[in-house]
């Protein structure tokens, strides 16, 4: 049990908040999309991108109907989804901000699980509010079972099923873990905006987050291997990564604690 105190509570209604409102986009474009296909409207081929700014632009300029109350609606569908993403811009800017004012010990925490590749700042801000103290979990395999990324086990005598995961844990936890999940199925790489977001870390929490990659994206090519649909596969890769952080999470506050007493 962990009791959230004023500065993790008000992170994680804030992180919460933009949850929801990524929802509310993907409801919104459902909706304008399954519109504009009863009505026989198809993105253009050129346009490879869904919801890019030019979709958006073709849809405004090019998409008309006969009747004016076909364009009210088509009108006001578009509208809905550039007032949910203006939302979320200016969530995301809230979340950036609270993460430079948060607390040190939640500020390092924070930007070492950056380190993780698929970990960017709101996912790592996410994880932080959801769980709190990371090292509160004396070890990775109870910080697995809290997330719910466990399979689930029916057990009689000799006979053990495992079926599937149990669901069980913080729901939040597991979005923006299995959604992280998904960058391991391409090959190990440090550049670009990874890079930039380790530096001034460690070189052990470096380590720690190249050691991820290799490990989960081999993970990743052997269930694919075996016949595993991608889904089932992330999860299981999601799992894994739950280790890392636990691992990331537990060193930087044991080592903030040792410099806390030491001054």
């Amino acid at each position: 049990m962990w009791v959230p105190d004023a500065a993790h509570e008000a992170l994680r209604d804030l992180v919460r908040a933009r949850e929801v409102a990524k929802r509310d986009q993907l409801r919104a474009r459902h909706r304008l999309s399954t519109f504009l296909l009863r009505t026989g409207w198809q993105r253009p081929a050129h346009l490879k991108t869904p919801w890019s700014k030019p979709h958006l632009e073709w849809i405004k300029m090019k998409v008309h109907f006969d009747q004016p109350a076909q364009e009210m609606v088509v009108s006001d569908y578009v509208h809905e989804i550039e007032h949910v993403a203006a939302r979320i811009e200016r969530l995301e800017a809230a979340i950036h901000e609270a993460a430079r004012s948060a607390p040190p010990r939640m500020r390092a925490v924070i930007a070492a699980l950056q380190a993780l590749r698929g970990v960017a700042e709101v996912a790592a801000v996410t994880i932080v509010a959801e769980l709190g103290t990371i090292s509160r979990f004396s070890k990775a395999t109870q910080l697995m079972g809290y997330s719910g990324l466990v399979p689930s086990e029916f057990s009689s005598g000799k006979r053990c099923y495992r079926g599937s995961v149990t669901k069980s844990g913080n729901a939040h936890l597991r979005r923006v873990i299995v959604e992280a999940a998904w960058a391991y199925q391409f090959q190990p790489w440090c550049g670009g905006y990874l890079l930039k977001r380790q530096v001034g870390l460690s070189e052990e929490i470096k380590e720690i987050g190249w050691k991820a990659q290799n490990r989960l994206h081999l993970r990743y090519r052997k269930l694919l291997a075996r016949g595993k649909n991608k889904p089932q596969i992330v999860t299981a890769v999601g799992r894994e990564l739950l280790g890392f952080i636990w691992a990331i999470g537990s060193k930087v506050e044991a080592e903030f604690q040792e410099n806390r007493v030491a001054a």
